[in-house]
């Protein structure tokens, strides 16, 4: 089908001001403002979805309740028990049907437009149904246009009872699998074109939810537009010369917003349909590509603030210490190890966004508790973090007897780098507030494990890297992306890149991240494939993880292969705009396609937070490059922009001011321009392979780099055109030497390619799904 494309815009308000700077004599006169708000409206991220594609759709209303289905017939065996509208983990109802003059709608022959507020359907008969939710209310709106007979709206679903009709209302009652106490009263209701689906406690409060709708459902349609449409312009704008690059982030940055909820306190759901709740390492990996890297400092302070009020800060716990796993309506789980650091990295990383130093003083006690407790409870004698074999990510585990089908205890890689970092984060903070004794105490502690690793993770005669070290402190070498996270405790910067090669090249296919490698027995090729095995026992064994691609490719870029990042990182907005649920980014898919298949078959959930989130954080920290760090005043400038990537523009938020830059070409060359706006900062301009350098800039100053061929030529000036600062900045020997040295080791890094499947061991084993 046709694809509608984002209109095209001027480029751009941030050259044409430098211009007017750098050729006007009376440039005093000029005031620079922040840029007007560029509108995206919601039509112009319309995707056109043909009843082949078939496409997953979800909407949620920002509290506890969302709606899936797929836009032409629900027939994925995996999600189609969720269906329908869920609120707090209960199944509401799954399906409507709309009649005219008697007939049922058949949407299998709509043509289907999915926005990012609405799902539109046009039937044959020049009936038009629109479905859509409103923020922070449990209503479904589904309007009908253009019939010309009587119109219905039934609802269907397997927990659903009809009950008396009356007051010109469709009354049900939904009593959800999940929780069989819990008995929503369901109403159908309608005013004009409009039908509206109501869910409350008991009648009186459904007809008062009714009358509310049929009286602000145009001003609530027109505040949710208007928030979404909020998201992409003034702090938050950007465009790209590459109009399917600028549609694919844009709508990839509202489908992670869909995701941050306040079911629970404030949260991220993990994921759709089945993780609509709140799982701490989920929420803190997705942290900074869902609030931060966007600008949104408040979400992320709830987040924080929600999660610590669930630690456990019972001494006499084993569990001291430790922030939640999972937070449910009605439960709390406290199984992991990689949560608790990961939460107290997200408060560091939310420090350095907003500049808020007030949490630090606010949190420091739960800091304190969360490494009190490892000590207390979860190490050992090397200063190693302890867990069970299912404590970190990869957690799956045998319904049977609970035996872990990715066994990583008792020390994985990664853990032992989260908490290496939350040591150090500790320290800092508790230098903050004058805990001088935590500070050294944390710092030494930090120092020490970092040397050990070294000595007990690392094969020096191979180069390999341990995924983790078994109880009796053998090394066990199999090949997983953990080691990607584990490479900031490899001091030497060469064998990290023999590592991230290996890595890449065995785990790293053209659409993303695989779990095992290849050559190992127990690597498993599809994730669902019934006949051979559980597909929880190929969840972390050979399953791609989209969310995995963020760590890899910003280990790539840091290692000066941005094109080689770049593919991937394209492959994944092609999915969003193409495959799987519109606009997003699935939770897993199989690592081989399927015989007489070019892609993957996605799997898993539809949608998944921290694989939108660390799409979002990498474009901005490493491909845009801007990374603050305001609790020191400081913001880092490194964009590393593939070469056909020419134009871009975008607002980020920093602090209690913005950065707008805009970047293009000039004469071979590449321009940046960076206008800081609200208030002081070091602006660290970090372009390779030129000298790094610190430009002292007051709130309205324009920072401009133009690479020419006798070097960097970076000028910072004053809103009303005074030179602060001029340079031309040199090649860096020592950074061109670095970077040499890092290209001969990554010279001709190639993708992962899928082998054969029936070749795999696995794939001659029989299962039985009924036993």
């Amino acid at each position: 089908m046709a694809r509608a494309r984002l209109a095209p815009r001027p480029f751009s308000w941030l050259l044409a001001f430098y211009a007017t700077l750098a050729g006007c004599a009376t440039a005093a006169r000029h005031s620079p403002t922040v840029p007007p708000p560029q509108d995206v409206p919601m039509r112009l991220l319309a995707i056109p979805v043909s009843a082949a594609e078939n496409r997953p759709v979800s909407f949620t209303n920002k509290r506890s309740a969302y709606y899936y289905t797929q836009t032409h017939r629900n027939d994925n065996p995996e999600h189609a028990w969720f269906r329908g509208l869920n609120i707090a983990g209960r199944r509401v109802f799954n399906d409507y049907q709309v009649l005219v003059g008697g007939a049922p709608l058949d949407p299998a022959g709509a043509r289907v437009l999915v926005r990012p507020d609405a799902l539109i359907r046009t039937y044959l008969q020049g009936v038009t149904e629109t479905l859509r939710l409103f923020d922070d209310r449990d209503v479904v709106e589904v309007a009908i246009t253009g019939s010309r007979g009587p119109v219905q709206l039934r609802l269907s679903g397997d927990q659903l009872r009809p009950a008396a009709a009356g007051d010109d209302v469709a009354w049900y009652a939904s009593s959800s699998d999940a929780d069989a106490g819990v008995a929503d009263t369901v109403a159908v209701g309608r005013s004009g074109d409009r039908f509206f689906i109501v869910v409350a406690a008991s009648r009186q409060a459904a007809l008062s939810l009714l009358r509310e709708a049929a009286a602000h459902a145009r001003e609530w349609e027109s505040e949710r537009r208007a928030r979404l449409e909020g998201l992409l312009t003034g702090e938050h704008y950007l465009w790209t010369d590459d109009p399917a690059l600028t549609e694919a982030l844009r709508w990839i940055t509202l489908t992670t917003d869909e995701l941050v909820t306040r079911q629970r306190g404030d949260g991220i759901y993990a994921g759709l349909p089945w993780f609509n709740e709140y799982w701490g390492r989920d929420s803190f990996i997705s942290l900074a590509g869902a609030t931060l890297v966007t600008g949104h400092f408040e979400q992320a302070r709830a987040i924080l603030v929600s999660f610590a009020s669930f630690q456990d800060l019972d001494p006499g716990s084993p569990f001291y210490g430790r922030l939640p796993n999972i937070v449910k309506p009605g439960s709390i789980d406290y199984h992991t190890t990689d949560g608790t650091p990961r939460w107290v990295i997200a408060l560091r990383e939310y420090v350095r966004y907003s500049g808020d130093r007030s949490i630090i003083r606010e949190l420091y006690p739960n800091v304190v508790a969360s490494i009190q407790g490892s000590f207390a409870h979860w190490t050992d004698s090397a200063g190693y973090l302890v867990h069970a074999d299912n404590e970190t990510w990869m957690d799956a585990r045998r319904e049977s007897d609970h035996a872990a089908y990715s066994p990583r205890g008792n020390r994985a890689n990664d853990i032992q780098a989260l908490w290496y970092e939350q040591l150090r984060v500790g320290a800092e903070f508790a230098a903050t507030v004058g805990d001088t004794a935590a500070a050294g105490r944390w710092t030494a502690a930090a120092d020490r494990l970092r040397q050990r690793f070294a000595r007990d993770f690392l094969d020096a005669a191979t180069g390999r890297i341990a995924d983790r070290l078994e109880a009796d402190g053998a090394p066990d070498f199999t090949l997983r992306p953990n080691l990607l996270f584990a490479l900031d405790l490899v001091q030497d910067r060469q064998a990290a890149a023999r590592a991230t090669r290996t890595a890449w090249e065995a785990l790293v296919y053209p659409w993303g991240v695989a779990t095992l490698d290849q050559a190992h027995p127990f690597f498993h090729p599809y994730h669902l494939a019934w006949e051979h095995y559980h597909k929880d026992e190929a969840y972390h064994n050979g399953t791609v993880w989209p969310w995995l691609n963020g760590i890899a490719m910003q280990r790539m870029i840091e290692d000066g292969q941005t094109e080689l990042a770049w593919r991937l990182f394209q492959e994944m907005n092609e999915l969003a705009l193409r495959r799987g649920v519109v606009g997003g980014l699935t939770e897993t898919m199989d690592a081989y396609p399927h015989p007489g298949e070019s892609r993957p078959r996605l799997t898993g959930a539809f949608l998944q937070a921290w694989s939108n989130a660390e799409h979002l954080r990498v474009w901005y920290q490493y491909f845009l490059g801007v990374r603050p760090d305001m609790l020191s005043g400081r913001v880092i400038l490194a964009p590393r922009l593939p070469a056909g990537l020419h134009l871009v523009e975008f607002s980020a938020r920093i602090g209690a001011g913005s950065i707008h830059a805009a970047f293009d070409t000039v004469a071979g060359g590449r321009r940046y321009v960076y206008r800081l706006a609200g208030q002081p900062a070091t602006l660290t301009l970090d372009i390779a392979p030129f000298a790094i350098r610190d430009f002292a800039a007051s709130a309205g100053d324009v920072l401009v780099a133009e690479i020419r061929p006798d070097g960097l030529h970076a000028r910072l000036e004053s809103g009303s055109g005074v030179t602060r600062d001029s340079v031309v900045l040199p090649v860096s020997a020592e950074r061109r030497a670095r970077q040499a040295a890092l290209d001969t080791i990554l010279a001709g890094t190639r993708f992962a390619q899928p082998g054969q499947a029936e070749s795999h061991p696995v794939m001659k084993q029989v299962y039985r799904r009924d036993r």
